[in-house]
């Protein structure tokens, strides 16, 4: 529906369309020199009406209408002698009639023929000439492997460039030397050397599309995913990262889209290298296809957006904890605390293991409790004591209680912020005592030989507590003891007998005297018991 306004397209969207467009194209007036040469690029594939170039006759020059003034050499050279030349006395024949514009692109026609004929022709005289034995040809193509490696010469001189690119799987099979693959890559360049690699080519390099530079693989028309994941591909050899990085900055500049399966050819450290501006156009759906990338190496604000991303990928796991645990793991580097949290008081345990756990944001670590590392740990939390010299574990265990750490982990971990320091305790008495004087009901204040003690209490109704002493009537009934008035008593002390008794309790001034600190039990032990209470 768009008829001539195809000629106002974009060049990346003419490879990229249906191969009906070329229909569309012989509308146009002009096309631009990027558009013909995506136009080339698209009859090279050999994916249209058209065919191979290789297999072109006279009638499919002829079917090509105006498209075919807009071919340039290499396309032409492709296609057979004998075809250009019956094309050629056709033009020749119907110059006569036509009309003063239309001489004019026939002239402009003829001359791109003869020049794709003289260049086929010079190339190989020059091959001809320089070579020593047969020329290389599809039939005796394993012949080269006679040329490595002491023979370079010889095996560009024997070895033609359009037979180079019409057998280049055959070629690239063969055990091929690095030096010999520099010469390959050059007869490739010189091959495409008029208007570049077209895109359909580029699948086709195997091993030596490692051997371009950054600056070359900038000018690559990279736009289709089947491509970038032939390029990436390991059968072809190891990539430098800068050259990944390059593909990938190449492709997602041409409008191209990074999937689930592009991920994982590219792999999570590769991935790593990109910008924050190109990690943000990976669509969600990508990462949930992509399997268990390793995205250690990244920046903190790279894990946090690849997070974000994982997360919204996964969200429909939330409500199965250990799935969505088991797809999220990898990305856990970059989650916010609010998150771990979700995770530590999911209704199935997730046991996480101590490199993830490891690999959390320090900072966001220190926002969980001592309980939410529990639970995250799950059967792994004894594993948290061989990292306890790890930065992160060290910072989080110094802002947890002590007695948290011990209660609840209970697996030795030290450093922790200790305990408050509370009220000393009056000091009992381990040995029984004998003989007592008794004490009148109100006791004048005495003063104190401790900086500790500073007042005394005054009881309306003595107590004795005596071994030897009868009970005493009183006048005031017992009071009830309270937690605050237990006392420990030493097994070997006899029963209360009653008598008047010193029932002051001294308080202990903390800046007097080292304070006395009464240990407070787990909550998981019970706590100790008295045989007595003074009242």
């Amino acid at each position: 529906s768009l008829e001539a306004l195809v000629c106002d397209l974009e060049p990346g969207s003419i490879p990229a369309s249906h191969p009906n467009i070329l229909d569309k194209l012989k509308l146009c007036p002009a096309l631009t020199g990027a558009q013909r040469d995506a136009l080339n690029a698209l009859l090279l594939s050999g994916d249209t009406a058209y065919g191979d170039p290789s297999s072109w006759d006279l009638h499919t020059l002829q079917d090509l209408g105006p498209l075919v003034l807009a071919l340039n050499q290499t396309t032409l050279s492709l296609v057979a002698e004998a075809a250009r030349e019956d094309f050629r006395r056709s033009i020749a024949a119907a110059y006569i009639s036509q009309g003063h514009s239309q001489r004019e692109k026939s002239l402009m026609l003829l001359r791109a023929l003869a020049a794709a004929s003289a260049a086929s022709r010079a190339r190989l005289k020059r091959s001809s000439d320089r070579c020593r034995s047969d020329p290389i040809t599809a039939s005796n193509i394993d012949d080269i492997i006679y040329l490595f490696p002491d023979q370079l010469d010889q095996l560009d001189a024997c070895l033609s460039n359009e037979v180079l690119i019409e057998n280049l799987e055959a070629v690239l099979e063969l055990p091929i030397p690095s030096e010999a693959s520099w010469v390959l890559k050059k007869k490739v360049d010189e091959f495409f050397q008029s208007s570049g690699i077209p895109e359909d080519q580029l699948r086709r390099l195997g091993v030596l599309s490692r051997l371009y530079t950054q600056q070359e693989i900038s000018q690559w028309p990279l736009t289709s995913s089947d491509t970038l994941s032939a390029l990436l591909s390991s059968s072809g050899g190891q990539w430098e990262d800068s050259q990944v990085q390059q593909l990938l900055s190449r492709y997602l500049a041409l409008g191209g889209s990074l999937t689930g399966p592009l991920l994982q050819e590219t792999g999570g450290r590769r991935l790593c290298n990109l910008q924050e501006e190109q990690i943000q156009q990976i669509p969600a759906g990508a990462i949930g296809t992509a399997g268990q990338l390793n995205i250690s190496s990244c920046s903190q604000a790279k894990k946090e957006q690849l997070y974000g991303k994982a997360r919204e990928a996964f969200a429909s796991l939330a409500s199965s904890p250990g799935p969505y645990y088991c797809q999220i793991r990898p990305y856990l580097g970059g989650a916010p605390a609010e998150d771990l949290k979700d995770l530590a008081n999911a209704r199935v345990a997730i046991n996480m293991d101590l490199d993830t756990f490891l690999a959390l944001n320090p900072k966001e670590l220190q926002k969980l409790s001592v309980t939410d590392v529990k639970h995250l740990l799950g059967e792994n939390l004894p594993e948290l004591k061989k990292a306890e010299h790890e930065p992160s574990v060290l910072s989080w265990v110094q802002l947890q209680s002590q007695r948290e750490l011990d209660c609840e982990l209970g697996i030795g971990l030290q450093g922790g912020r200790p305990q408050p320091t509370g009220t000393a305790s009056p000091a009992v008495p381990t040995t029984p005592a004998t003989n007592v004087t008794p004490v009148p009901t109100t006791l004048p204040t005495v003063p104190s030989t401790s900086a500790s003690v500073t007042s005394v209490t005054t009881v309306p109704t003595p107590t004795a507590i005596s071994s030897h002493s009868t009970p005493q009537p009183s006048t005031v009934p017992p009071r009830t003891p309270t937690p605050s008035t237990l006392s420990p008593t030493p097994p070997d002390t006899p029963p209360h007998t009653g008598g008047p008794t010193v029932p002051t309790v001294p308080t202990a001034t903390p800046s007097a005297r080292p304070t006395v600190t009464t240990a407070v039990p787990c909550p998981t032990h019970p706590a100790a018991t008295t045989d007595r209470a003074t009242s």
